[in-house]
Parts: structure tokens; C-alpha cells; sequence
């Protein structure tokens, strides 16, 4: 067995951190410069976590999409979300903000692992760019949660994420999360709480795929600050603080 150490900041770290207007980007994380790449060539100025860029671009690959599927919005620092924020309230007014712009430190998009599609038409519109639930784009879509992306603001649950319906705002959650939001039809908000279902000293959810077996389990901050956690030696694991009081860790175990 090996045993992990896990500080205070590791909470505002990783693929599952929860950031909305309850849980916002504290300023000493707002730091993510390091991991970031370009989505592609064609735009070098929109930037994503490098792994979530990587499994973007498998996604866009297998569908033969670059031309089809234009990335729009991917990383913003704090001062270009403060100005796109200000800028929406002086054209479209505080309602329509309200709606579609998240408060600065409150946006996805200050994580590197947001990004914002648009179908290819010709034109789009920054805030809400067109991606709809058809052709090239619903390819996407099903081809998305195979590869850690959920779309993060569906119809019918805005009253959980605190955002309208955003059909072209994807988010990097990383797999077998995404299928398993999927499956469950979860926003990241209620798949937070499902996880605290499981917990380290207790039974973990587990999901299974023709190669792996997935264990999922939380750990709060305080547990770990008084007791040991440990992992099998010889078993792949991922970590994720959700930014409000512990971690998520995922086990992957081959068949």
C-alpha cells in the first residue's frame, strides 16, 4: 500500500473541482498558466488544460470536424472575464448577463477546462454561440462524454448550476466521470454530492467498461489531516480536490 499526502490547497485542484457563484476560484489557485496549451494551430490564442486539449482534438479527429466545429472561448484569466462580464452588462443588460456570464472568479473558463464550440456557418456569436442538437454537433456530443467532456449547463437544470441552458459550454471532467454523469443525467453540482454516497472507509461506487474496472470514493480534508490514506501499490489512481472540502479519487483496475 502506498499513502498519499494531501494539503489544504489539493482541494482547489483537478478535473472535478466545483466552480459556480457558491464555490468560486480562491486567488492563490487562480494559477493555471502552467498546463495550458493551444487548442490547435488554426487557434493558437485558445487555450485548454493540456489534457483536456489533447482529448478535445481526438474527439474533433475522429469526427473529421476542424472545419465543422470551431472552438470559440477556452481559458480566460481573471481580467479578461471581469472585462467580458462588463462588457455584456453595457450591450445586453444585467438580465441577460445574469443568464449567461458568470461572475469573474466564478467562471469555468478561469480553469482551463472550459470551452466553448460553435457549428460552423460562417458567423457566431461569443456569448452564445449556435452549437445545436444535430448533425456534426450531436456527433460530438455522444462521442464527448468517451473522452471526460459533459455539457455543463443542460436544459432543465438551471436552477442546480445557477446558468440558462448553454448547449455549446462544454466541460472537461475526465473519464469514466463524464459517462457516468451521463448515464445518470447529473450536473457536476449533484455528481459532487452523489460521490459523498461513497466514501474511502465505506462501500465505492465502482463502474465497469470492456477493459477497466473504475473505483470512485470522497475523502474529506479533515479525514485526511488525521488519518492516513492509502492506496494499493500497483493500481492507477487520479485525484481531485471539488473546491469546497475534499477529494474525489479514482481507482483504475484492469479485467
Amino acid at each position: 500500500m502506498r499513502t498519499l499526502n494531501l494539503d489544504t490547497l489539493s482541494i482547489y485542484r483537478g478535473n472535478l473541482i466545483l466552480v459556480n457563484k457558491e464555490h468560486p476560484i480562491t486567488r492563490r489557485e487562480n494559477k493555471y498558466s502552467a498546463s495550458l496549451v493551444s487548442v490547435n494551430s488554426s487557434y493558437p490564442e485558445i487555450l485548454l488544460d493540456y489534457i483536456a486539449a489533447k482529448e478535445l482534438s481526438q474527439i474533433i479527429n475522429l469526427l473529421n470536424a476542424n472545419y465543422e466545429i470551431l472552438p470559440v472561448s477556452g481559458y480566460r484569466t481573471l481580467s479578461e472575464q471581469k472585462q467580458i462580464y462588463s462588457n455584456s452588462i453595457n450591450e445586453n443588460g444585467a438580465e441577460f448577463t445574469e443568464k449567461y456570464v458568470a461572475l469573474p472568479n466564478r467562471s469555468e473558463h478561469q480553469t482551463g477546462l472550459a470551452i466553448d464550440l460553435a457549428e460552423n456557418n460562417g458567423e457566431y456569436d461569443f456569448i452564445r454561440p449556435h452549437f445545436p442538437y444535430s448533425g456534426i454537433c450531436l456527433q460530438f456530443r455522444k462521442k464527448a462524454i468517451h473522452y471526460g467532456f459533459i455539457e455543463r449547463y443542460p436544459k432543465g437544470k438551471e436552477e442546480i448550476t445557477g446558468i440558462y441552458h448553454e448547449p455549446w459550454h462544454f466541460r472537461y471532467v475526465g473519464y469514466p466521470h463524464s459517462e457516468i454523469m451521463s448515464m445518470k443525467n447529473l450536473t457536476l453540482e449533484e455528481y459532487i454530492e452523489y460521490i459523498r454516497m461513497f466514501p474511502y472507509k465505506g462501500k465505492h461506487l465502482k463502474f465497469f467498461n470492456y477493459e477497466y474496472t473504475y473505483e470512485i470514493f470522497y475523502c474529506s480534508l479533515t479525514f485526511i489531516q488525521q488519518n492516513p490514506l492509502t492506496l494499493p501499490t500497483n493500481t492507477p489512481y487520479q485525484i481531485s480536490g471539488n473546491n469546497i472540502d475534499g477529494f474525489i479519487i479514482t481507482l483504475r483496475k484492469s479485467k
